[in-house]
């Protein structure tokens, strides 16, 4: 016997199809429609019918095994046989997170697939495993971000029990599993809700059309299917956090904002499983409200991704100073965001014409997530390019380092260790042709503040535009890809093991730079990063006394309270007798 439950309010009758056979579900309180049926189970494909129009998914589906149109599956998430009864996932602040994409992660792209690449994660030293939208989307490819099933796991991926095998074997392996979700729009192909309910409200727009509806009429039920959605992940799934896609573009005006809500609710799972869990937003607001506790007024929310601190390293590292990158480019941006995290705190943006920001006094650097490269700084490029395409070995050297030696949790994008050559490009599979015609036409107009030509811009709808972007793993174990990826797994544990560059108090940061000379030097503790970033090799002033300095390549000369390096480098320092942690420099 199963229970089949639905809120439709708009609805004047409701049945729920099985086979070739409709039952007509009663009206209970708040909208709610309800039935049982005796002969229904675990495997049963079903479908509601809204006021004798044509059958449409369930919008809280388990499963979608046909795809977004096809019937929904009913799942007993009770019959999956768990093995980390006793896992527990490290803090945020010792984190050093992944991100992945399970499509393009390994040439099978499936969840089953990614187990077999687990041991290589753990050998480079990730702690969390963060995994790009998996709700079911629109065909058979994607980045995941126009999910409509939110509950149901891509068919394409495999089924429900191949996810919960994959975070069942990442917990067997030490790896915490963090979860992309999306909750400030759903994509156009398969998106039935507005039949059922008021899940969107024409009271405010967005770059996706009519807001979700969390703060007008019938806004309760809709911020319950969108936190219960996100407690089943963790309770159902095992996931240790989620990730909130772009924060910035809910409009609630709640006297308890959504993110509130959400984090309390995810506490209160936290503690009835007695399991650490956490929640990072996306958020291009510079608002540090977002991760500041409940208890001082903030939403609660762990940490939030610092998309500054990307910009500020990627410019200076690439040289590119167009669209949203004009607002950075100066040594000063880098250290700004290395100190204060955010570049832009309350002062004067000329890309955006406007101040932006806030201060984030009182704030440690585990509260923010930073990284040289990501799925959004890459995919939306023109081209995709990854940084192994735009600039030398020894400024991805510099880039990895400074993400690695922050005082903030680092992310890594997949392949970004062995500077992989595949690019990492936008891809789709709609099969409707007037959205596909509108999407490939949307991606070429959206790069012209970039000044970047149409006419590179590979077409989302073709298959080969996925398959360019999938992981070529024989790459790292030759040349320049075993090179770095060397490079990142020595950095990684010099991170481990020392405490200056797990001590994340922002007070304790030290940053000295000249801007004509193209240099700066973080002192954290005992260590001390130096970079040149000039052309020339230069000799560089250090506070580090009696410094110990370990060369990947040579080239680097110490001399009293100096050391000089070559072009495009950077030289970890430590004080000799005081650290036991390792040192590296590299060129």
């Amino acid at each position: 016997m199963h229970v089949f439950e639905i809120w439709a309010p708009r609805a004047h009758n409701v049945s729920v199809k099985v086979g070739d056979t409709s039952y007509c579900m009663k009206e209970a309180d708040g909208g709610w429609w309800r039935t049982q049926i005796s002969d229904a189970g675990p495997g049963t494909d079903y479908s509601f019918v809204i006021d004798d129009g044509d059958p449409v998914p369930d919008p809280r589906s388990a499963y979608q095994p046909l795809g977004v149109n096809g019937p929904s599956r009913v799942i007993d998430h009770s019959a999956f046989r768990w093995t980390d009864k006793q896992w527990q996932a490290r803090p945020l602040a010792s984190a050093l997170i992944y991100e992945l994409h399970i499509g393009t992660f390994t040439p099978e792209g499936t969840f089953r697939s990614a187990i077999a690449k687990l041991d290589h994660l753990v050998d480079l030293g990730v702690t969390h495993v963060e995994i790009m939208p998996v709700a079911e989307f629109s065909g058979e490819w994607g980045w995941g971000y126009d999910g409509v099933d939110l509950f149901a796991p891509h068919h394409e991926y495999g089924s429900p029990d191949d996810l919960k095998a994959l975070v069942n074997a990442c917990h067997e392996n030490g790896l915490a599993v963090l979860l992309d979700v999306v909750y400030n729009h759903l994509g156009p192909a398969g998106n039935y809700l507005s039949r059922f309910g008021p899940y969107f409200t024409g009271a405010y727009q967005t770059p996706w059309g009519e807001a979700v509806n969390l703060d007008h009429r019938g806004s309760h039920e809709v911020r319950r299917f969108f936190v219960d959605n996100a407690l089943m992940w963790m309770r159902d799934y095992h996931f240790d956090g989620l990730r909130l896609d772009a924060v910035h573009a809910f409009v609630d005006n709640s006297a308890i904002h959504f993110l509130e809500l959400l984090s309390t609710e995810v506490d209160i799972l936290s503690a009835h499983l007695g399991r650490h869990l956490v929640l990072i937003a996306e958020s291009d607001l510079n608002d540090p409200r977002i991760v500041m506790s409940r208890e001082a007024g903030g939403y609660g929310i762990d940490a939030h991704w610092d998309d500054e601190f990307h910009h500020a390293l990627h410019s200076l590292v690439t040289g590119e100073t167009n669209g949203y990158y004009e607002d950075y480019g100066k040594i000063e941006h880098l250290a700004q965001a290395l100190e204060n995290a955010y570049v832009y705190a309350g002062t004067y943006s000329a890309h955006r014409g406007r101040m932006h920001g806030r201060s984030i006094d009182g704030l440690w650097g585990r509260h923010f997530v930073v990284f040289a490269q990501n799925h959004d700084q890459i995919g939306n490029r023109a081209r995709g390019e990854r940084l192994c395409h735009l600039t030398s070995l020894g400024r991805q050297k510099i880039a990895a380092a400074a993400v690695l030696t922050s005082p903030f949790v680092p992310m890594l994008f997949q392949g970004e260790e062995f500077c992989a050559s595949s690019p990492f490009q936008y891809f789709s599979n709609h099969n409707d042709p007037e959205l596909a015609r509108s999407v490939s036409e949307g991606r070429k107009n959206e790069f012209k503040a970039f000044g970047w030509d149409p006419s590179d811009v590979p077409d989302p709808q073709d298959p080969q535009t996925f398959r360019n972007s999938k992981l070529k793993w024989e790459e790292a174990g030759s040349g320049e890809h075993a090179e770095l990826l060397a490079w990142y797994k020595k950095l990684i544990a010099l991170r481990r093991r020392s405490s200056a560059l797990t001590d994340d108090r922002l007070e304790r940061v030290q940053v000295t730079y000249d801007e004509e000379g193209q240099w700066l030097t973080m002192r954290r503790g005992d260590i001390e990063v130096v970079y040149n970033f000039h052309s020339d090799a230069q000799a560089i002033p250090v506070s580090v006394k009696s410094p110990d300095v370990l060369c990947s390549e040579g080239g680097w000369k110490l001399r009293p309270h100096q050391i000089e390096l070559p072009p495009d480098s950077v030289a970890i320092l430590t004080a000799m007798g005081v650290s036991k942690a390792r040192t590296a420099a590299a060129g």
